[in-house]
């Protein structure tokens, strides 16, 4: 067995997280076609898929990581690890040292047996040769094996081994699994064994123990922006679906729903498509969509049909203008909408819906292109129970959990006031930044200091960083942030509950909409400060 510690680089946040491999539960698949461990996270109880091409031999790269990652977290994360190994290599010492001294005890018996009779001894010999023979035969057929695997790039022997289209797999196609072992923090040797690393990276730098290997993401995937990490310890296993033989349509293809139906794609589904300006159809129809001509068609030839559009006007236009969602919906027809709008807008399409004999369910996300590209958004939904479970392989395909919050209404309530929060914290960044600024403080230095402490997290470090590089491209539209305020301020109100906060907040975003930031990220709210 081989302890094995990885680093994984979280490619879309630049940060480092600490992993070791275990064995999967025995009624998760691996993700098909894609050779992939599956890892704990240390200090945490979260789990995902890894793929094996992207690790690179720790050691090369061990330094240059401790310089860039200096904070207290992540100094404890490396302790952590270093005292575990630290155990583990005691315990292997421990068992090598009984192993030595069973041995020694093995071989004394039989030079005590060996000395009974002439016959035994031919005997013994003979039985001793038939199991050296057999034993290096296994040796030449495990070497030809790794000798095998190691002409190949890791790219190139998943193309040679799966050159078939992704979605569902052939009937005969054998699912790849880690071994077994003895305890969850092992992985057979033979796993690691067959891997070559690519011709661009040096062989493994050997550790004064050989059972622990330290590998590293390898940082290519930088170029692409994706990750491959799922979650596995809740709704989505994105790589072992099932899709459902329901027809799925999907109407709106913007920054969400681009994310949403590739997803849906690569897992298997069988998806139609309709967009505002058709142009955008294209790439998905060369991926294996079907096009829809209107609304209405799409959801007369699928069974379920989800829709994800800006705001509550695009909701209704979509559902009650011409050739729209009303007019194609029949008994047992299923319709999800995925925009974030208000309660009432909502319940009203809920109504209109059902009239119809149709199904209803919301199911708004939480996200941003980035997660809804890798497949990691968090789906609240409301209404149809029944419906909800229906949409199940394609929740998975899409997000990395969801949530069932009762009857049509509260998602799109508890989505209003999750996007309230975050576009308040947005304010308040950027509110922050500026006033470091203006008093002659570091931006970089107040940075730092927020990633050391409490506020420490993904969004304040990537919200951040776009700020300080001036990059503004839209991960989540500004507009949309400012709208989803709009709406809450309006909920707070109709319970007569005060937002002063999120109206606040609010007026900063009107200020850089006036300023021409609309269509950039919300973290350019920054400008409002500073114009």
């Amino acid at each position: 067995d081989t302890v094995l510690v990885l680093w994984f680089l979280r490619i879309i946040w630049g940060s480092l997280i600490l992993l070791l491999i275990v064995n999967p539960p025995k009624d998760l698949k691996k993700p098909r076609g894609k050779k992939c461990f599956f890892v704990k996270f240390f200090g945490t109880e979260d789990h995902a898929w890894i793929k094996v091409e992207q690790l690179k031999p720790y050691h090369l790269h061990k330094e240059e990581m401790i310089k860039i990652n200096k904070g207290k977290r992540f100094q404890q994360a490396v302790d952590a690890v270093e005292e575990f190994l630290r155990k583990t290599k005691g315990k292997d010492q421990a068992s090598s040292h009984n192993s030595t001294e069973e041995k020694n005890r093995r071989n004394s018996s039989e030079e005590r047996g060996k000395q009974s009779t002439g016959e035994e001894k031919r005997k013994g010999s003979l039985s001793e040769g038939k199991v050296k023979k057999g034993t290096g035969e296994g040796k030449k057929r495990v070497s030809s094996v790794s000798s095998e695997r190691g002409s190949k790039s890791p790219l190139k022997r998943a193309q040679d081994q799966s050159p078939r289209k992704r979605g569902r797999p052939p009937k005969d196609e054998k699912d790849l699994t880690i071994p077994e072992s003895s305890t969850v923090k092992r992985v057979m040797t033979g796993t690691v064994a067959g891997f070559k690393w690519p011709p661009s990276v040096s062989e493994p730098v050997k550790d004064s123990d050989p059972h622990f290997h330290h590998f590293l993401l390898s940082q290519t995937e930088k170029e692409t922006g994706s990750t491959s990490i799922q979650a596995a310890d809740s709704t989505a296993v994105n790589g072992s679906i099932t899709p459902t033989d329901k027809k799925i349509g999907f109407l709106g293809l913007g920054l969400m729903g681009s994310g949403i139906v590739s997803n849906l794609l690569k897992m298997g589904h069988t998806v139609t498509v309709w967009n505002r300006t058709a142009e955008k159809c294209d790439l998905f129809i060369q991926e294996g969509a079907r096009l829809g001509r209107t609304p209405a068609e799409v959801v007369s030839t699928c069974d379920i049909t989800f829709a994800c559009v800006s705001d509550p006007k695009a909701a209704k236009d979509l559902v009650l203008g011409p050739s729209g969602v009303l007019q194609g919906i029949r008994p047992g027809k299923c319709y999800v909408d995925m925009s974030t709008v208000d309660a009432d807008t909502v319940t009203e399409l809920a109504q209109v819906i059902v009239s119809r004999g149709g199904r209803f369910l919301e199911a708004p996300v939480s996200g941003n292109q980035q997660l809804s590209n890798d497949g990691m958004l968090v789906i609240l939904a409301a209404g149809d129970r029944g419906l909800y479970e229906d949409c199940s392989s394609c929740f998975q395909a899409m997000g990395k959990t969801s949530f069932f919050l009762g009857e049509v209404g509260n998602a799109a309530k508890m989505m209003l006031i999750v996007n309230m929060v975050q576009g308040s914290f947005m304010a308040t960044i950027a509110e922050g930044l500026t006033l470091a600024q203006v008093t002659g403080q570091s931006q970089q230095t107040l940075l730092d200091i927020l990633n050391q402490g409490q506020l420490a997290s993904i969004f304040l470090d990537q919200k951040c960083q776009n700020i300080l590089q001036g990059n503004f491209k839209p991960d989540f539209y500004l507009k949309y942030i400012q709208k989803d305020l709009r709406l809450a301020i309006a909920l707070g109100d109709s319970v007569n509950h005060p937002t002063p906060m999120a109206a606040a907040a609010n007026e900063v975003y009107k200020r850089a909409k006036a300023l021409d930031q609309s269509d950039n990220d919300m973290s350019a709210v920054y400008r409002a400060y500073i114009h």
